[in-house]
């Protein structure tokens, strides 16, 4: 449904200008010093600068509807293609079955990561069933790191919470957004912990001795498993593609 899609973009939109209101009435304070000011001034515009990126959203919207249109009379005249839709009875393709893709572009431990993971989270609920949610993790190739083959900008304990993430989300995908909530109200500088991926695991519902989430992440919980280790550089590739090169992509 193309207009909860909309919605859902609004709402991301009015949760940031929600957040900027509240700054800019702090910046208006007399009582507040210089320096405390021009702090959230730069918080102001961190902001400003996420509520664009969120709009783009729309831009985005506009180029999948236009890409939906233009399969559509190929959809009812041949069964040879890959389906974003499922057929109807006429043989037509079902729009109410469209799913969007939606990948967030994020690093574990970014603070603008769990800003937008949690702002989804909101929303999720009412867009669940449209949407395909996923996320790609930014960060480098580095072959002088020798855990991960990766560099982070939040250091390794960034890369391990990705590693951790990525493979719930493989071998768990039914608790995968409730692990990363876990993770984030823990506080963005536990992600990434062995003990809190354990406890985070056994939280949502996850049989950590019977899962393969474990020996890809790693049985202690460590995020370095070779599987795990394997799939954050794959992410990391993806990203590239994609041209992510920035945190809180879409």
């Amino acid at each position: 449904n193309w207009k909860r899609r909309t919605e859902l973009v609004e709402y991301c939109v009015h949760v940031v200008d929600q957040s900027l209101n509240e700054k800019r009435s702090v910046v208006e304070d007399e009582t507040l010093d210089s320096k405390a000011k021009r702090k959230v001034q730069g918080h102001i515009y961190e902001e400003q600068v996420k509520r664009t990126q969120v709009r783009n959203e729309l831009r985005v919207e506009a180029i999948i509807r236009r890409r939906a249109v233009d399969v559509a009379p190929f959809a009812a005249n041949s069964l040879r293609f890959s389906p974003l839709f499922a057929l109807n009875r006429a043989g037509y393709p079902s729009f109410s079955e469209v799913k969007v893709p939606v990948q967030l572009g994020v690093m574990s431990r970014c603070p603008d990561a769990l800003l937008c993971e949690n702002v989804f989270n909101e929303v999720l609920p009412k867009v669940s069933d449209k949407i395909d949610l996923s996320m790609v993790y930014v960060a480098k190739l580095d072959r002088e790191e020798e855990i991960f083959g990766v560099k982070c900008l939040h250091g390794p304990e960034e890369c391990a919470g990705n590693v951790q993430q990525l493979c719930i989300a493989k071998h768990e995908p039914s608790f995968w957004w409730q692990f990363v909530q876990c993770q984030n109200y823990e506080g963005r500088n536990r992600i990434g912990d062995p003990d809190l991926t354990l406890k985070c695991a056994q939280t949502v519902g996850i049989d950590w001795e019977k899962s393969k989430a474990a020996s890809c992440i790693g049985a202690d919980g460590s995020g370095t498993g070779k599987e795990g280790v394997s799939l954050l550089k794959e992410s990391v590739v993806l990203g590239k593609e994609l041209g992510i090169t920035f945190r809180l992509t879409r």
